[in-house]
């Protein structure tokens, strides 16, 4: 019962973005403002739900609200021109089952063919068609005046004195769900306003800007502030400036002019409708936050929301924080293709051949330790310390072209009719074509259509081709043509003096060398589907407390610890351990996070690496408040490093450094070959893993898929 009232709550938070049901059931307590309002909505939402059920939709599709959102508003719309009849709860009723239909049928094309949310558009077709049908219904009672929602006299008395300006915003606020009323416009901001600053901030930036501009085009403040379809501006400052896009200076002028170019459509919009004496509803929100949102998805902008946060100020801060633990390429990545150290003798755009089409890509070398890349005056080609070394496979993947018949130049010369060489071009399942040049003459050990896995030999460093001296080139490009153009991508798993690298492009110069997996750390961080492992939470030698995190599986995928206040995200990519992200309010699994964001599967002593958290996960209060809200224009409000190392194979030391006058904090994790994360201590707590509980039924090793970013 208490998912059943969550799932329809929620319904009334999404309408304002928020993903909360208490918030969902506060706005409906203020829909009761109106009765016979709030009566529609909740028959519609209700009916919409239990038809859902019967069709037997999985309650995981239905628990956000997403779906029925948009039979909620179209309930809400009928109740604000139906009067009360018999007749009127089997029109509701079937409009809400209508609307549900349409928002499934709208949803599945929207995103399949356009990779577009619908917003409210399923409410907007719904309620046209619903208001046109209502005139041929001459025992349905239509009251085609609009009704003021009910405000106690004594404060319609009190609102009666608030500058236009002001008073506008509110009943704007409220109209939103069709209750133009100065209280509960005020109501609801106030929810917004504890839910979410930003939000709150791009209410009154959309509202004014629009209302502002469109008072000079009209050449009446009087009739623009007195408009109640401005909640359109509203509603197109919070989803561009907020939930769509990461929030920054840039989405907020985004917003500005979304709202401005709303305008023009709002009053087209206005003109047209009236003729069938339909309001514009929120025509011009969806049209407008819909172009804006596709032509910049065509556009590839960098700061669209990849994964939308329970609040902007959670969507920024994953955002920031994943900015600067991802350096690299996050969907083309490559192991080094050999193994021990080897210098970057080229890079990204950089050397001689390193530019335009060509400019992604890489070239290795071998030098001794006084940096020299041969012996004596290196006259020939063996006097080089990379030529005939192996040559690995950097991917899993199948082998398309091979050239094998190709001499190696004697040093100084190339050969300028075969650029690339001999050469292997291996196909990823991912989606792209991998390039390793310059082989030595008949030195390869694959055919084409051969299966290679990372690490296998492909065959040996050679000096063939466009190539003056013995070198390794690769690169990655969209097609399996020799030469073809190259694209971006980056290494994974490497130490350069000492320092682990997940993912990222070594600089010119640098050697580093390539680190494979220890089976011993892998299983160590490998964690049952279904199991449940807990902790006794010590506080200066006392228990205090009890973690217990059971294993699941979100529908993405992606491996979750599960407590009954929140879920630790976690899983494994390309030799790393993450912990990807906090959802809920449980306070443990926060620390948990902060002690090992990341961990190497693969231990050198003494080796040390950088990771950085959400700063949510540092603060509290006033302060999280305000570095939160801050960090959208200094995004070094922000940042949260950790810096961590291992003392021994088994135990890793982190420091934890906030931004701004907060003290350092340090953490501890103890792993063990039986108990895997045997014990965190941080701060003033230690966690210790309680041995042996029953085991639920084992599934699937969760943790161990390759996660994409």
């Amino acid at each position: 019962m208490k998912d059943h009232f969550k799932a329809i709550f929620c319904s009334y938070a999404e309408i304002f973005f928020f993903q909360s049901g208490w918030l969902g059931a506060l706005i409906f307590v203020m829909t009761l403002v109106n009765p016979f309002v709030a009566l529609c909505g909740i028959l519609s939402v209700v009916a919409a739900y239990l038809f859902a059920k019967f069709i037997r939709m999985e309650s995981v599709y239905l628990e956000s609200g997403y779906y029925t959102y948009n039979p909620l508003l179209v309930g809400l719309s009928l109740g604000y021109i139906l009067e009360v009849s018999p007749l009127m709860v089997f029109f509701v009723i079937s409009a809400g089952i209508l609307a549900f239909m349409v928002t499934i049928l709208m949803a599945n094309i929207f995103a399949t063919y356009l990779r577009l949310p619908i917003l409210s558009l399923p409410f907007v077709l719904c309620s046209s068609l619903t208001y046109l049908a209502s005139r041929r219904y001459s025992n349905l009672l239509v009251a085609w005046e609009s009704r003021a929602s009910y405000t106690p006299e004594f404060l319609s008395d009190l609102f009666s004195h608030l500058p236009q300006w002001l008073s506008g915003y509110f009943e704007s606020f409220g109209a939103i769900l069709f209750l133009p009323s100065v209280l509960v416009g005020m109501v609801f901001c106030v929810l917004v306003l504890g839910y979410s600053r930003i939000l709150f901030f791009l209410s009154i930036l959309g509202y004014y800007v629009g209302t502002g501009v469109r008072a000079l085009l009209l050449g009446s403040s009087q009739q623009a502030f007195g408009d109640i379809a401005s909640f359109n501006f509203i509603l197109i400052a919070m989803a561009l400036g907020g939930v769509y896009l990461i929030p920054s200076p840039r989405s907020y002028l985004i917003a500005t002019v979304a709202v401005v170019v709303s305008i023009l459509v709002l009053d087209s919009i206005e003109v047209f409708m009236s003729y069938y004496t339909i309001p514009a509803f929120t025509l011009p929100f969806n049209l407008v936050s819909l172009g804006f949102i596709f032509v910049l998805g065509i556009l590839r902008y960098s700061g669209m929301a990849v994964c939308v946060g329970a609040t902007p100020e959670e969507t920024l801060e994953n955002h920031l924080a994943d900015k600067l633990r991802y350096h690299g390429e996050q969907q083309r990545t490559l192991h080094l293709p050999f193994s021990g150290p080897w210098k970057v003798w080229q890079g990204f755009d950089s050397g001689w051949t390193h530019k335009a089409n060509y400019k992604y890509a890489y070239d290795f070398v071998i030098v001794d330790e006084e940096g020299n890349n041969c012996r004596g005056t290196g006259e020939k080609v063996d006097d080089f310390y990379c030529f005939d070394k192996p040559v690995l496979s950097p991917i899993r993947g199948r082998v398309i072209r091979v050239t094998n018949n190709l001499p190696d130049n004697p040093i100084g010369k190339v050969d300028e009719a075969n650029n690339w060489g001999n050469l292997v071009i291996l196909e990823d399942p991912r989606g792209f074509y991998v390039e390793i040049s310059h082989f030595k003459f008949e030195s390869l050990e694959v055919s084409e259509g051969d299966w290679v896995e990372r690490g296998t030999i492909l065959g040996r460093c050679g000096n063939s081709g466009y190539s003056p001296q013995p070198h390794l080139h690769i690169q990655i490009q969209g097609s399996d043509k020799i030469g073809a153009e190259t694209l971006p991508f980056s290494f994974v798993s490497y130490v350069d003096d000492n320092i682990y690298f997940a993912n990222d492009l070594p600089d010119e110069k640098r050697r580093i060398e390539p680190l494979f997996v220890d089976k011993r750390l892998d299983g160590m961080t490998t964690f049952l589907l279904n199991d449940v492992i807990r902790f006794d939470i010590l506080k200066e030698g006392e228990v205090i407390d009890e973690l217990r995190l059971e294993i699941k599986s979100a529908l993405d995928g992606t491996f979750y610890f599960e407590t009954l206040l929140g879920r630790l995200y976690f899983g494994k990519h390309e030799g790393t351990f993450y912990f990807y992200r906090v959802e809920g309010r449980d306070r443990w699994l926060p620390l948990l996070f902060l002690a090992m964001p990341r961990l190497p599967l693969a231990h050198k002593p003494g080796m040390v690496w950088s990771d950085f958290v959400p700063v949510g996960l540092t603060t509290t209060g006033f302060q999280r408040v305000l570095a939160r809200f801050a960090s959208a224009f200094l995004p070094d409000f922000a940042r949260v490093q950790v810096n961590q190392k291992f003392r021994t194979s088994n135990i890793v030391e982190a420091v934890i450094q906030p931004g701004g006058r907060q003290f350092e904090r340090k953490a501890i994790v103890t792993l063990d070959t039986k108990l895997g994360l045997a014990s965190v201590k941080i701060d003033h707590f230690e966690f210790r893993r309680i041995k042996d509980e029953k085991k639920q039924p084992v599934f699937v090793p969760a943790g161990t898929r390759q996660e994409s970013w």
